[in-house]
């Protein structure tokens, strides 16, 4: 993608509104709170005072929208103690450039390193800095920052205690996440009724089993309905996927396929009522046809073999799935469990002990091509400059420079851009209404207040909707906190729109001089992808050949490895197609026909997972050769991926011949082997281009791009080369 292509989707992009359900209850409640401090500050206090428990509600109040399955009112204390921390040590030395801007660097560097925690540490560690360049400018002493340090976290404490008192659709992230991961598989049985070889993608699986991981104590309190279902939906997407299959389940015509179709078109209205139930709360309501489907007529079945055995295995886990989705939404929660024989929950770790999870995370981010490492040097980089300029230009407050820069970086390209492009158009819409306001109604320091409260609310509510729409209403918030404070607009509005585009132009510069670029990472993603696959597929033979607990537990960590390996290359597939870099080691085309073919390989291993033996019998033992193939020779072509080598499947085929040697047996799963070994020669072919076939493609992809913009009305520029 050239510049130019890139700088119009970050336009768009930035500039979209986002079709999600807005939460007006949430935002009316996290606005109350910021009411409830500002307030009393401004009756018991000053403005300065008052700006300090706003900018503390204010701030913890959002944190409680970022997507996380802790408990809002944690979040809410956390931000609001980082808030204050980061007042109190600012202010203490913000006496001299000399000792603020290495404490700034050193700040703003930790905040960079917190994403590798998480989006939502990375997002709070941000405002913290906001919170340390805004309000040492408001005390006067070592004593009135102690003050504002604790008025700040009083904010926190006040959104938090909200929470508690008013708690709304409570797990209700939880409810959404479960029900999401239903209704993905819902639908895949739906696209499997048209496409019998359609392929599923987990990541709703793995956002649900996210959220199902909590604490001990939320594992005293969480709804009963949010434990068993997911496992389910599991073991379904197998279930589904064999009896569509025509290689190993329902033939490709006839009555066998048409009654494979009402199973999946049951199937997918059973787990719609399922997930519509947890989503809600409310009892399943499923069509009585649909059940009777489900059911069957033994004496006319027109299924055989292991397409009936895939039916009779669907229909099972689907009527599980109902019973435990009509029992749990009862009112009532999981039973107190004690002893490591007794945990039954994926473990959160506590507030308390999350210091050591927080530390691995880091130091595995600690080295000069980590895009993590690469966003806290660039954040510190540009914060400091920032302050550096703004303090020399003639203008106040020189903080709102750095504070833009933090608030729109991210550590990839495309959402630095977008946010920094979203900043400033939000930003200049919101500080001119609200100049419009302070200006005709003139000083009033209660009214501003109440004007600020709305604004916040309206901030809360929009959230979700578009970061442009959301900050709109920030920056007009802003905006009545100074007319608040008797600050005239004049000596703040110009300010504040200079200073701004100071700062994501400051932003967007640092990631153009210091990229952390997806594109030249492909091929090493594409092979950790590449060799989780191969340790999956492998697990799930072991288990025909020697059937044990041990074996199904490294079946299921080898499958979960390969759904992460998946979720690294999508994410970096998709960064890298908006990225203004030519493709190196892939072109896009390579990149979409290897992702197709690693998609397959999974899929065949998917196959094969719906018949592994339950018991501790040996069902297939010519797979025990396979599997030790296959695990060997994705390894070894994974490496070979990395130097750019041409992979070999030598091991595999010498196992399939061997297996075909000793009769035919195990049919099924014979042809679900072969789909594996189509599936890795696809593989093969995609990446096995010469560098002149590689450069001859990349040529005729800049140049199908070029006709596409010029067909569009647009012009072209040289791709960027930086690495």
């Amino acid at each position: 993608m050239t510049w130019t292509r890139a700088f119009r989707e970050v336009l768009r992009s930035g500039l979209k509104i986002e079709e999600t359900r807005l939460e007006p209850l949430l935002a009316l409640r996290t606005a109350v709170g910021v009411a409830l401090v500002i307030g009393p500050a401004l009756w018991l206090g000053s403005p300065a005072y008052a700006a300090s428990a706003a900018l503390g509600a204010f701030s913890a109040g959002g944190a409680t929208f970022q997507r996380t399955w802790r408990p809002r009112k944690a979040i809410a204390l956390g931000a609001g103690a980082g808030l204050a921390l980061s007042t109190l040590v600012g202010y203490l030395a913000a006496g001299q450039l000399v000792t603020f801007l290495p404490l700034l660097a050193l700040w703003t560097f930790g905040a960079g390193l917190a994403w590798a925690v998480g989006s939502t540490a990375g997002i709070i560690a941000a405002t913290t800095v906001g919170s340390m360049l805004v309000t040492i400018t408001l005390p006067t002493s070592v004593g009135r920052a102690l003050e504002h340090a604790g008025i700040i976290a009083l904010g926190g404490v006040v959104q938090a205690v909200l929470i508690l008192l008013f708690p709304i659709r409570r797990w209700g992230a939880h409810r959404d996440a479960l029900a999401d991961a239903l209704a993905a598989v819902a639908d895949y049985a739906r696209r499997l009724r048209h496409d019998p070889t359609a392929r599923f993608d987990p990541e709703p699986l793995m956002t649900a089993r996210d959220a199902a991981a909590v604490t001990p104590s939320q594992a005293r309190t969480r709804p009963t309905v949010l434990h068993g279902p997911r496992g389910l939906a599991e073991r379904i997407v197998p279930a589904i996927a064999a009896l569509a299959d025509p290689d190993v389940g329902a033939p490709a015509e006839g009555p066998g396929r048409d009654r494979a179709r009402e199973l999946l078109d049951a199937a997918a209205d059973v787990l719609d009522a399922a997930a519509r139930s947890i989503r809600r709360g409310t009892p399943v309501e499923v069509p009585p046809k649909t059940v009777d489907l489900l059911r069957g007529d033994e004496e006319h079945e027109v299924l055989e073999g292991p397409a009936r055995q895939a039916a009779e295995r669907l229909a099972a886990l689907l009527g599980e799935a109902l019973e435990i989705a009509e029992c749990g939404n009862a009112h009532r929660r999981t039973p107190a469990q004690h002893g490591p024989a007794y945990v039954q929950f994926l473990v959160r770790p506590t507030m308390f002990r999350l210091l050591p999870v927080i530390v691995r995370a880091v130091r595995r981010e600690l080295h000069h091509d980590s895009p993590v490492f690469r966003h806290a040097v660039r954040l510190a980089a540009v914060a400091t400059l920032g302050y550096l300029i703004a303090d020399r230009l003639p203008l106040g407050h020189g903080y709102w420079a750095p504070i833009a820069s933090v608030m729109v970086m991210r550590p990839d390209f495309h959402r630095t851009y977008a946010r920094a492009v979203a900043r400033l158009a939000g930003t200049l819409v919101g500080v001119v209404l609200a100049t419009g306001v302070v200006r005709t109604l003139g000083p009033d320091a209660h009214v501003f207040g109440a004007l600020a409260v709305v604004s916040a609310g309206l901030s809360y509510t929009l959230i979700r909707t578009g970061y442009a729409y959301s900050q709109c209403f920030t920056a007009a918030y802003v905006v009545f906190l100074l007319g608040m404070g008797g600050q005239a607009w004049e000596q703040t509005v110009p300010e504040r729109m200079v200073l701004t585009l100071l700062g994501g132009a400051l932003a967007m510069l640092a990631y153009a001089v210091f990229p952390a670029w997806e594109t030249p990472r492909l091929p090493e993603r594409l092979a950790d992808w590449l060799a989780a696959n191969g340790r999956y597929a492998a697990a799930v033979l072991r288990n025909y050949a020697g059937p044990t607990r041990e074996r199904r537990a490294d079946m299921r960590s080898a499958q979960l490895a390969s759904r992460k390996a998946r979720a690294a290359w999508q994410e970096a597939y998709d960064r890298a197609k908006q990225e203004p870099v030519r493709p190196r080691g892939l072109t896009s085309r390579e990149a979409e026909e290897a992702q197709e073919a690693l998609k397959g390989f999974d899929r065949a291993a998917t196959l094969m997972e719906n018949r592994v033996p339950q018991d501790d019998n040996p069902f297939a033992l010519e797979a025990e050769g396979l599997a030790k193939a296959l695990e060997t020779d994705t390894a070894q072509a994974a490496a070979d991926m990395r130097e750019h080598r041409e992979p070999d499947w030598g091991r595999v085929e010498k196992a399939l011949q061997v297996w075909e040697g000793a009769g035919a047996r195990r049919p099924a799963l014979r042809r679900e082997a072969d789909l594996q070994k189509r599936a890795l020669e696809d593989l093969a072919t995609a990446v096995s281009r010469t560098p002149l076939e590689r450069d001859v493609g990349s040529v005729r992809e800049e140049q199908r791009v070029r006709e596409a913009m010029e067909a569009e009305g647009g012009g072209s520029e040289p791709a960027h080369r930086g690495g």
